[in-house]
């Protein structure tokens, strides 16, 4: 006869009940099997690239609004340094770690396909932010209307060389859809005066010292630039530098795109008469904090969210600023 102690099966018993609670709570739909009372659900984020200010703005805002969630816990934020290999392995991870929702940024949008298919395997809920991903294997994309972000720039480029002029225009990495979104966009915004042409283009990576060295480059050559647009505000303000490295800032006009409410940002930069103009990209991050906590209650979010953009010009630069400064966010 094998007799087991009446003590050793509670601790059996209480053994299965944190195996049972160390797991994900997610039911077919990606969604919660059910939400108890007081479960936290925790969060893994992927982000592309910390060291860009939109992003690492973006982290701060994130970690903001996650904590109005009182059920939602962000783990530390996985920083993937424009490295995709990298961020395939964070994705895993917290794959493995059995996170409850996964928000990313890809750095690019081939290599987090399988990853993301990966999670959505696990019955993991996946929310994409701003750069889209080769699968649509998730639970919802947030971003911004980056065609629209190009095509306002253009439009603004038009208008700021009526005699035409000479442009270059200083990409993000190729393959990110917001790259060739806002080229595309560009490009048809400047359609509004034939006179005005795209002397040369290249990619700087969305890094502001990469801008400062390809500018540098461009005006040793020698060529005659009227306007600078950097696809985002650390590229265009890169390319400023080097133009007053050069004594030509005054004579080359300056477009960007982000419209960060910093001291080094593009609405400070406006402000400060370094660039013409720009134009707020949202960060997404209240939207990505509101759409988690919607999957963990089992809430519907839509699969595709769109935020507009704003310009931001030398009139309203100044309440624009006040207006978006997430300094005194507590």
């Amino acid at each position: 006869m094998i007799r087991i102690s009446i003590g050793r099966l509670a601790v059996a018993a209480t053994a299965l009940v944190l195996v049972a609670g160390c797991a994900s709570t997610t039911g077919s739909s990606g969604a919660p099997a059910s939400n108890g009372a007081g479960q936290q659900f925790v969060v893994g984020y992927s982000q592309s690239n910390n060291a860009e200010p939109y992003r690492a703005q973006l982290n701060l805002q994130l970690e903001h609004y996650i904590k109005q969630y009182p059920n939602l816990k962000l783990l530390p934020i996985a920083d993937a340094a424009q490295d995709s290999g990298r961020q395939v392995s964070q994705v895993q991870q917290f794959i493995q770690q059995k996170v409850n929702a996964l928000i990313i940024s890809p750095n690019e949008p081939a290599p987090l396909a399988a990853a993301v298919q990966q999670a959505c395997a696990a019955k993991i809920p996946v929310i994409v932010l701003d750069r889209s991903v080769n699968s649509d294997c998730y639970s919802a994309f947030i971003g911004g209307d980056n065609f629209a972000a190009g095509q306002k720039a253009g439009q603004l480029a038009a208008q700021l060389l009526p005699n035409g002029g000479n442009v270059v225009e200083l990409q993000g990495i190729l393959s990110d859809q917001p790259q060739i979104d806002r080229d595309r966009g560009f490009r048809d915004g400047i359609k509004s005066n034939p006179k005005v042409k795209i002397l040369a283009n290249r990619e700087a990576k969305w890094l502001k010292d990469n801008a400062t060295t390809i500018t540098n480059q461009w005006l040793a050559q020698g060529l005659k630039v009227d306007l600078v647009y950097g696809q985002n505000d650390p590229m265009a303000l890169g390319a400023y530098l080097a133009a007053a490295s050069a004594g030509k800032q005054k004579s080359i006009k300056f477009i960007g795109t982000d419209g960060l409410a910093i001291p080094d940002g593009g609405i400070r930069a406006v402000q400060l008469g370094q660039l013409s103009g720009t134009f707020i990209y949202p960060t997404c991050a209240k939207e990505a904090a509101d759409t988690v906590e919607a999957l963990m209650t089992g809430k519907k979010v839509e699969k595709k969210t769109t935020l507009s953009i704003e310009a931001v010009t030398p009139a309203n630069a100044a309440t624009l600023y006040q207006q978006y400064d997430f300094s005194n966010k507590k």
